[in-house]
């Protein structure tokens, strides 16, 4: 559990680093996404632990490919692709 609530971290200051110049994606989205996102984790991890490390491996990924995003649009996708693999 403590491994995927450092993957939420880990999430949230990619969003947290994005700048929130773009229209398309707000500061109170990307709050919503990441509460989102910690509440999809907690339920997939309760759900089925044994997935856990698969899941691990999955959210890491995206995580990874978003790690130098400068914009909040590009951390609202993050967001995105992290759910959708939490919740594949």
């Amino acid at each position: 559990m403590k491994r995927f609530l450092m993957l939420a971290a880990c999430a949230a200051a990619l969003a947290g680093s994005a700048c929130s110049k773009a229209p398309e994606c707000t500061s109170e989205q990307l709050t919503k996404k990441a509460q989102e996102m910690t509440t999809a984790l907690q339920e997939a991890v309760t759900k089925e632990p044994a997935k856990a490390a698969e899941l691990s491996v999955k959210v890491q990924e995206v995580v990874g490919k978003y790690q130098g995003a400068t914009t909040a649009a590009e951390a609202c996708k993050a967001y995105d692709e992290v759910i959708a693999a939490i919740k594949g």
